[in-house]
């Protein structure tokens, strides 16, 4: 079974580069080994952006791996220079520490907590807070080379935009590189993975451990999952597609992958699930309508993993409800408001800007006037009242576009 894994791995479309081929392919398909992949915790939950890294770590710990997860509670105290334009918010570690908390929750969710290779959490404050900096200067800062720092793409693009980084973040890289050396000799770690902007810290990290105590180790990056638009995948114009049901609901996650467009519904198969290749093969022909039947597919399956399968039916159903039948369903967003409210009459505009189906009067003009709003499945064409008459089936449904619907019931 092991010796299938480099195979899949990559057959799913996982890899994007490594710091040696085909030693990485033999460390992954003939012996059980520690690897990890470090999060950053900058906010109560990651989102899909990490889903990929998360489901590295799933595939890996199937195949009897041991997932260390670094959750980064010293270097979020600096901030990733790593893809960015600008510094991040510089938090503080009580909310860092509040954080990690929460992101835990996800990765108990995809990984074994029991077993010999049960997942493992170690957070980098331990070691890096109370280093002595000019010890750990003089120990370390001459296995790293600003000519070679200054190569890496997570600081020259930075550069060569003329934006600038500070000497803060600078020390991010060399930071995540001791992350490697320490895990390397604390908890036996080979492997090292993460994004494709991740490379560049890698890399120092596999060279550091080399110089210090002459030890191989590896590195492998995944690639950065774009849409068939261009954009990052996951950036909606709602914001983030979270991985925590207090910050998005487990029909919204459903609606986000029914959602995904035809050119990418196979891909995302490969990624974000784990159906069979084979399988999935059989879906590559559909198109028109029927590639709509991948897409219910994807939903169920991506549901599924994160929030599990009774979850995953219910948002099903609620969609079906509310795209076909016309009605709603239990996982719909719902406000609940006193039936008092409803006798006096509830304004529609003021409804409509705080659940956020517009981001002002001037937006909810428009879009009414586009004709964007339904209430109970009817286009409205002015700001009305709401009122107890315009209950059905215990509920007023109102709808924004094709995609977006809440309901309304009162106490």
């Amino acid at each position: 079974m092991l010796n299938k894994l480099f195979s899949e791995f990559t057959d799913r479309g996982y890899l994007f580069q490594c710091t040696n081929n085909d030693q990485v392919k033999n460390l992954i398909n003939t012996k059980k080994m520690r690897f990890y992949i470090g999060f950053d915790c900058t906010a109560k939950s990651l989102h899909v952006g990490s889903l990929v890294q998360i489901m590295c770590l799933r595939l890996l710990q199937k195949y009897g791996h041991t997932p260390v997860v670094l959750l980064g509670g010293g270097t979020t105290l600096i901030g990733d220079p790593s893809g960015k334009d600008e510094s991040r918010k510089i938090l503080s570690s009580k909310e860092i520490n509040k954080n990690i908390t929460s992101i835990k929750k996800v990765f108990q969710k995809f990984l074994k907590s029991k077993g010999k290779n049960k997942v493992i959490f170690v957070n980098n404050k331990n070691w890096l807070s109370n280093l002595n900096y000019i010890d750990f200067l003089r120990k370390y800062g001459k296995y790293f080379t600003i000519n070679k720092m200054l190569t890496f793409d997570s600081v020259k693009n930075r550069l060569d935009r003329e934006q600038s980084l500070s000497f803060l973040e600078f020390n991010y890289m060399i930071f995540q590189a001791y992350d490697f050396l320490i895990l390397n000799e604390k908890q036996k770690v080979e492997l090292q993975i993460g994004g494709s902007d991740q490379w560049g810290n890698i890399v120092n990290g596999v060279d550091l451990v080399k110089k210090v105590n002459n030890k191989e180790v590896y590195g492998l990056t995944t690639p950065l999952i774009l849409n068939s638009s261009g954009l990052k995948m996951g950036k909606t114009s709602e914001g983030a597609v979270w991985l925590d049901k207090n910050l998005l609901s487990s029909y919204d996650y459903w609606q986000f992958w029914r959602n995904t467009d035809d050119k990418d519904v196979i891909r995302y198969l490969k990624l974000f699930t784990e159906l069979d290749l084979d399988k999935i093969k059989d879906y590559e022909s559909l198109s028109g309508s029927d590639i709509n039947q991948a897409k219910i597919l994807l939903a169920d399956e991506a549901t599924k993993l994160l929030h599990g399968k009774e979850a995953a039916l219910k948002a099903k159903k609620t969609s079906i409800n509310t795209f076909e039948k016309k009605s709603g369903g239990d996982e719909l967003p719902t406000t609940r408001i006193n039936k008092n409210i409803l006798k006096k009459g509830l304004q529609l505009k003021e409804f409509i800007i705080s659940i956020k189906f517009a981001t002002s009067n001037s937006d909810f003009k428009r879009n009414l006037e586009n004709r964007a709003y339904r209430i109970n499945n009817k286009i409205i064409n002015s700001d009305i009242s709401l009122t107890e008459k315009d209950i059905e089936d215990d509920s007023i449904k109102i709808s924004f576009g094709k995609k977006k619907h809440h309901l309304i019931k009162a106490n």
